[in-house]
């Protein structure tokens, strides 16, 4: 009777197998903008435009995106000087990022963290007013490397046979690189919502894919000025991975062993060595071949039952 009424030891992996871990990676799309409310903008023939506070034309800035610089202006009969509360720029760029997340599932919902490392590509700032007037321009960081840490938090909302609708949300900080001048930046958190639609191929593996929109900005202060640029640089994503829970029981150990549920050898219980990760199971009597041969395309003619 102990092979029926074994009681299952206490391990490690009782404890880990609690734990969710997953692996994606994906394509963002990234708006950069920033207005200039209290600044005037002096673009001088064949160059790149400048920024000024309203009342000191002289002193100009540039590289105003990631660290400013400060710039004496040279204005002659040519220039054209611009001040106005609907000044700013705006970019497109892109990011190709490694996202890895861990989290625990109670009843619907899960709780958990992450890190994203990823590769940003800034385009071309375009002004968003007097575009007749003022040149665009390519920034001085045209990529860098964007690492973010959050916290996640979510709930399944909707289940179809193997398909979960999960509304999440990831909060937390970020890190810009070394491209930016950290002793100007004031950063604060990010917020990112998501949906995400898991396919389940077994109890341990999933697959997933995740849409999901991304809120987040930073100050720039100008030097010797007392002023600063709030720059918004907000995204849409879509990741693709997979997730991998470990499981609470070992692999039989015996390799001419082909039972298909749990069970036990000695005073030890084990899982099936049969089972791929990458199909559904029910650990109580398997499911490595739930439809009959007699029933599949290429047999349902045959008399056989097998």
């Amino acid at each position: 009777m102990e092979y029926f009424y074994i009681k299952r030891q206490q391990t490690i992996r009782k404890f880990l197998s609690k734990f969710t871990f997953g692996l994606s990676t994906g394509y963002g799309s990234t708006t950069y903008k920033h207005k200039l409310d209290g600044f005037g903008i002096l673009q001088n023939p064949d160059s790149i435009p400048k920024i000024y506070v309203i009342g000191s034309p002289t002193t100009g800035y540039y590289n105003w995106v990631n660290k400013a610089t400060a710039s004496g202006n040279f204005i002659d009969p040519s220039s054209v000087q611009v001040e106005d509360d609907g000044l700013g720029f705006k970019a497109k760029g892109f990011n190709i990022p490694i996202k890895a997340t861990v989290h625990v599932e109670f009843n619907r919902y899960r709780i958990g963290g992450g890190y994203s490392y990823e590769y940003a590509h800034v385009g071309t700032f375009k002004p968003v007013s007097y575009g007749d007037q003022i040149s665009s321009f390519t920034p001085e960081v045209s990529t860098y490397f964007l690492k973010k840490y959050f916290g996640m938090i979510g709930g399944a909302v909707y289940r179809y046979e193997n398909y979960l609708l999960v509304i999440d949300a990831n909060i937390g900080g970020y890190s810009l690189g070394k491209k930016f001048d950290k002793s100007q930046i004031k950063k604060g958190v990010f917020i990112n919502i998501g949906a995400t639609v898991e396919r389940e191929l077994s109890e341990y593996f999933k697959l997933f894919v995740r849409p999901s929109y991304e809120i987040k900005s930073y100050k720039l202060n100008l030097p010797e000025s007392g002023q600063s640029i709030t720059h918004k640089f907000n995204a849409l994503y879509i990741n693709i991975g997979a997730t991998y829970r470990i499981p609470e029981m070992r692999r039989c150990y015996d390799k001419q062993c082909r039972i298909q549920r749990n069970h036990a050898h000695g005073n030890r219980e084990y899982r099936s060595r049969v089972h791929p990760i990458w199909k559904k199971q029910n650990p109580n009597y398997g499911e490595n071949h739930p439809v009959l041969i007699k029933y599949k395309g290429k047999n349902k003619k045959k008399l056989n039952p097998y």
